[in-house]
């Protein structure tokens, strides 16, 4: 028998991924014509394999955070099982145990808008086994007609009047409530980049790995108005993976309104979000005045001026519209003040994307999808003097700048290769990678098995 021990990190994920491929392949599935019209417990599954790889690029010179110039390969895989039981009228709890594991490109440094929305969860080529998501949903019907809720990942088949409130308790990932779209959300079955799954410069609170613990509330309303607000925990430090249990002290809030609509019989939505953050955080003005008194030392002066609690905030829009049954398109942008050092996610101050993904069905091919969009992150004058002076922040710093806009281009084709299993080849192209027109471009091609039951 081989010493798994001894495989490389992703040789183990490719044999993992394989197991959990053939134990959930085996497993029954539910016909399309078997879909229940209600359920009173859900268990579902889903695992997804991420190769990329990088070829090497040209940089007029490198610092302690860059993107390295030399090829590199990275991956992730993620197993998670979602259980739920509808514990009481209108009540439904759900857990949802995740086992991942993966090496990211350059430590995770050298970018804003990251290649990989799985890559938060690699911790490592040794599987990291953690609770995702813990929380209680709760539905409160106000009448009106009723409509069908299809049952998915940590979603029960049920009906619901079209007036309803719902309040979710626990752990779990303000993303689950606020910012969806239908065309470029999930990471495991659509774009892969962190601008296309969210906003690049929601600089939302959560641990490392995406999640945290808060309460969020939402009103549908039977006119096509849906409101919602949240608050959630952040990171004791900024980035990292141990939560802050003093919602009350140190957090992120978010409010958003979303309202439903039709053009030319297709429908769409229009979101605004606006969200603000309170921690200790370091000033980038503070950063930089530190550095300068202090040259020759540690660049990474962020660290040094990190005391007594900051105020962070921002604004966006989200727009998605059908074109037809097969094709629909999306939009993106986001402001945030930017004076302050990264909370939670990642090195955006102002982000845009917009694209559209397009059903196979004109080729035969209707369950296959094939997607592509632009994305243009920029910098705050703070961020950018600070990096321009030699300093590091969390995840980008080359030492100097030559700022531009950082610009990447992502597409991908989503191939069913069985029933709710698919293969995904992805490239994504970065222009000025990490803001600086003096490294780059860099291309990072990828591919990703996903299956769910």
């Amino acid at each position: 028998m081989p010493n798994l021990d001894r495989l490389p990190g992703c040789a183990l994920a490719i044999l993992t991924a394989l197991a959990a491929f053939l134990v959930l392949a085996a497993a029954p599935a539910r016909a399309a014509d078997d879909a229940p019209e209600h359920e009173d417990w859900t268990a579902r599954f889903q695992s997804t394999y991420i190769m990329q790889k990088k070829p090497g690029f040209t940089a007029r010179y490198s610092g302690a955070n860059s993107l390295l110039t030399t090829r590199e390969q990275s991956y992730t895989l993620s197993a998670t099982a979602h259980f739920g039981v509808r514990a009481w009228d209108g009540g439904e709890l759900y857990f949802n145990p995740e086992m991942a594991l993966g090496e990211p490109l350059s430590n995770l440094t050298g970018l804003g808008g990251y290649y990989n929305g799985e890559i938060t969860r690699a911790g490592g080529s040794n599987p990291t086994f953690y609770r995702q998501r813990l929380f209680l949903r709760q539905t409160w019907n106000l009448g009106g007609e009723r409509e069908h809720i299809d049952a998915d990942l940590n979603r029960m088949a049920g009906f619901v009047d079209r007036n309803h409130v719902v309040l979710t308790v626990g752990n779990f990932s303000t993303l689950d409530i606020f910012d969806d779209n239908a065309y470029a959300k999930d990471p495991r079955t659509q774009f892969m980049n962190w601008g296309n799954m969210t906003y690049a410069a929601y600089d939302y609170a959560a641990d490392a790995r995406g999640f945290g613990w808060g309460f969020a509330a939402e009103w549908y309303r039977a006119d096509g108005w849906v409101f919602r607000i949240g608050r959630m925990t952040g990171p004791r430090e900024p980035n990292m993976l141990p939560t802050d249990p003093r919602i009350g002290k140190h957090y992120g809030d978010q409010i958003e309104i979303e309202r439903a609509h039709e053009i030319g019989g297709q429908p769409g939505k229009v979101r605004v979000l606006g969200w603000r953050n309170r921690a200790v955080t370091a000033s980038f003005r503070d950063a930089l005045d530190y550095l300068r008194a202090n040259p020759g030392g540690d660049p990474q002066t962020i660290l040094k001026v990190r005391n007594g609690e900051k105020i962070k905030y921002g604004i966006g829009l989200n727009v998605e519209q059908a074109i037809d049954e097969n094709l629909g398109v999306f939009l993106r942008a986001m402001k945030a003040d930017g004076r302050t050092e990264t909370y939670a996610f990642t090195e955006v101050d102002g982000s845009l994307s917009l694209g559209g993904a397009l059903k196979g069905a004109a080729w035969g091919r209707a369950q296959d999808t094939f997607g592509v969009a632009l994305l243009r992150n920029t910098l705050s004058p703070d961020r950018r003097a600070y990096l321009a002076a030699g300093g590091i922040s969390f995840f980008i710093g080359d030492g100097a700048l030559n700022y531009r806009p950082e610009r990447i281009a992502e597409a991908y084709y989503s191939l069913e290769l069985v029933k709710n299993t698919t293969l995904t080849l992805n490239a994504q192209h970065f222009a000025n990678p990490a803001y600086n027109a003096d490294r780059g471009p860099v291309n990072i091609f990828g591919m990703r098995l996903h299956t769910e039951f």
